[in-house]
Order: structure tokens, then sequence, then C-alpha cells
């Protein structure tokens, strides 16, 4: 039986598309994001089969679910054994437990040290068949506000269809974030250091992929996690974490830091194909836009302050347009009118119905910095781990949340504790042990251009970079 997945856009004026085409454009043409037609969806015994399987085996069910038959199975199989055999841990995602009810899954075991791996290695694979079958190359231009950029880099450096433009905000990142960018030397990886924060970044990258000429000319594509098959990698160790902890005979919670969201959206994704989730803790630092929005009803952005998490230093979370969509019952215009209103005057109202519908499943909590510092302390105390501010900042939301849930909850971990050795060391006195990987870092030449937070520099750039 054929299967065929389509993809809408959340602005409802886009024709849908296939996964293929969801997955290479990145941004629909409308400007909204991809977002299937219908959920799929487990039955409960489904769920309860996945305890115990290889981490890749999950991934490759998750994703054909997505995929339909526009790429075969055997081949997905294929391409998740590959992506999750670059991982230093032979669970790819494991769960330790911190105390009564706490655990933390560790989404830091692969080649740049951060969650963005996960789904990336998987991403660069897709990508990679994909063109190679359509004999078709493509430019990629990626924001970060620290760990993607890294990420995209390992994933894509040296392939063959495939050139990447990664912008960063200049002096906002971690140096060991930084250069896991800038120490490339492949000639298909160039990186741009941006005068501006990562929400300047971001509206760069929106930019260019509306600019249907640059598009056409060099193939312009993004792995944002405005890219969908981003999500659904991410939705994978919600699964594997779930049912290491009794699901789906039991619920599970989940804290996440949140930046971007597309973390924290993947969690609503699990949930919709059948996995009990009884509540996900949207945990932010002081760029709070997210915690507001839950907590308040109102979605407002304000001055990006830097802090100690850098990669959360976002006023402006692409991927809660996703989230918009579902709760005002998949309304395309209702959707592009919040967020064509929301881009000009940084404030959106959540309809009382639809932040009912939020609220069902998420609740936002804000950390501040001295919380973080106090977190990072106290778990090395009581457990012995060292962990990144990130983490902390999951870590202290879910501690905050302990008392109301009777559920256990999962703190997803995303960054390796070694990417931020200043923050960590400052907090306990103790020094991160730098893995290999990142150690050899400090002895290569970095290579990055800086250029000003305008958009019309960066699509020339990217321009001249993907057509010399």
């Amino acid at each position: 039986m054929e299967v065929l997945m389509r993809y809408v856009s959340t602005r409802g004026a886009a024709p849908s598309v296939g996964f293929v085409d969801a997955i290479l454009s990145g941004l629909a043409p409308d400007g909204g994001l991809y977002v299937p037609e219908t959920w799929p969806s487990f039955t409960r015994d489904e769920i309860a089969a996945f305890a115990g399987r290889p981490y890749a085996e999950v991934a490759a069910a998750v994703l054909a679910k997505f995929v339909g038959d526009e790429i075969e199975r055997p081949l997905l199989d294929e391409m998740c054994a590959e992506a999750y055999a670059s991982f230093t841990h032979a669970a790819v995602v494991p769960v330790r437990q911190l105390g009564p009810g706490a655990f933390v899954a560790e989404l830091f075991h692969g080649p740049s040290l951060a969650f963005k791996d996960v789904a990336m290695q998987l991403l660069a694979r897709l990508s990679d068949h994909v063109l190679g079958a359509q004999r078709r190359t493509q430019t990629i231009l990626c924001a970060t506000s620290g760990d993607t950029g890294g990420a995209a880099v390992e994933a894509f450096r040296g392939r063959a269809n495939t050139k990447i433009v990664v912008m960063f905000p200049d002096g906002r990142i971690s140096e060991v974030q930084r250069r896991f960018m800038t120490t490339a030397s492949e000639e298909n990886v160039r990186c741009v250091a941006v005068a501006g924060d990562f929400d300047d970044c971001q509206a760069i990258l929106k930019t260019a992929l509306a600019d249907a000429s640059l598009k056409q000319a060099v193939g312009l594509s993004a792995v944002n996690s405005i890219n969908f098959a981003r999500i659904v990698a991410q939705c994978v160790y919600y699964f594997t974490a779930a049912v290491a902890l009794g699901a789906p005979h039991r619920e599970v919670a989940f804290a996440v830091p949140s930046g971007n969201f597309g973390d924290g959206f993947a969690g609503y994704v699990a949930k919709q194909m059948g996995l009990p989730i009884s509540r996900i803790i949207v945990a932010t630092n002081s760029n709070d836009i997210l915690a507001r929005a839950f907590e308040e009803g109102r979605y407002v952005r304000g001055v990006t302050a830097p802090t100690q998490s850098p990669a959360m230093d976002i006023q402006s979370a692409s991927n809660f347009e996703r989230l918009y969509f579902e709760c005002v019952r998949r309304d395309g215009l209702e959707t592009a009118r919040a967020f064509t209103a929301f881009a000009e005057t940084g404030v959106l109202d959540i309809p009382p119905q639809a932040l009912a519908a939020m609220r069902e499943t998420f609740s936002g909590v804000a950390i501040g910095e001295s919380e973080t510092a106090r977190t990072i302390v106290a778990t090395l105390r009581e457990t012995g781990e060292l962990i990144d501010p990130h983490t902390a900042v999951g870590v202290a939301g879910m501690q905050r949340a302990l008392a109301t849930t009777s559920s256990p909850i999962v703190v997803l971990s995303t960054a390796h504790a070694a990417k931020f050795p200043e923050t960590v060391e400052a907090a306990t006195g103790e020094t991160p042990v730098m893995p290999r990987s990142a150690a050899r870092l400090a002895s290569l030449a970095e290579r990055f251009e800086r250029l000003p937070a305008d958009a019309g520099a960066i699509k020339a750039y990217v321009r001249a970079f993907a057509e010399g």
C-alpha cells in the first residue's frame, strides 16, 4: 500500500508538499513553517515494543511515519544506523537518575557535544541521499545561537552536494562553540560572525529564505529547527527516555531548556503520536518570552540579554508558530495574521481558547543567573555530575515542578559541560574534562568573516560563495 505524507504551511497559503520537498526548502513559500497534514501515531503496544531496542531502530521507526514511501525503509534504517554510530555512548541518549523522580537524558554524546547532533547527523544523510538521487546541489544558510552551527558543520563538512554558511552572533557564544564551526577547513564550509544578536541572525535567515531569486539561484535551504526533519529527529529521544521509565504504562514529564522551542515542540509531536507525556516544562533563562507566553498569555518580544546560557538568548522562538497553528485549530489565516503582526509590533496576544490548549501540555518557568549558578553547584554536590548552564536551567525548572506532579520528570541535558568551561568553573571551582574531540580544536586555526547584521550583505556573501 502506498503511503503518502503531505506537509502544509502554518500560514495556509502555500500548496502542500511531500516530505522531501519540505525538508529541502525549509521555509514554506508563504513564510510559514511546514507541519504534517495529519499527525501519524503509534499504538500503545508499538510504543511498549521500543523498550530495549537500539536507538537507531527507534529513530527509523519514528522517521518512517513521516517519510511515507518517499524513501525506502531499508535506506532509512541504514541512514539512522550511520548517523548514530558517530555517538560515543552505546545508548546514544542515556538516561541517568539525579534523585527521586528526577532524571536527565544526556543528549551531548555526538560529535559537537550538543543535542543538535541528534538531529543534524540524520538530516545531513537524508539531504545527501535526496540531492544525490535528484542530481542537485544545495546551499545551506544557518543561523546559530551557539550549538546548531557546530552540529551543522560537523554533519555537512566535506559533503559533495552541499555548501554551508553559518552565521553566529559575534562575541555572544563560547570559544568552544565557536571553534566547532570556525576550525573546519573543508571548502564547502564558511562561517560569518554577525555584528548583532541571534535574533538578528534568525531574521536575516528568514529574509534570505523568502528571496525567491536567491533561493532558485543557489538552491538555498535551512537546517535550523524551522526544518521539520529536525523536529522529527528530536522527538525520538522523548520516546526512548519515556519508555525507559515505564511508558506507555505510566506518564512521564519533561523539563526542556528552551530557546527557539524546537526541542519543546518535538515533545508536543511525540505526544500527538501517542506518547503519554503529562507535562512539558519550558525552562528559559532571563530571555523569557516563552515562559511569559505560557504563564501570562502574551508572546512579547523584549531586548535580548546576554547570559551564561547563550544558546537560549532568544526573544523570538521560531517554533512557537507551529504550536500556535495547532492551538488555533490549524487556522492558517489566523496564524499568518498573528505572526505578520508580531514581526511588526513584537506583541502577540494568545486567544484564550488557544492558551488553554497550550496549557494542557506546557508550563513556563524563567530561571535567573544566580539560580542557574546555584543549580550547577548543587547538582555537583548532590550527584557528582558537572552540568552545563543550559542543563542547569532545565534542572532548576524541574525542581520547581517536582512537588506538583506524580510523574517522573526527565530534564533534556542539551550540552556537555566542557562546551562552557569558564561558566562551570566560575560556579564550582572545577574545570570540566574536555573530551578529545573538543580538546584538539584549541590547536587548530580559525577561519571566519565578520559582517554587519544586514540581510543584503549576507545574501551577497552567500551568493558569491555558492556561485564561486
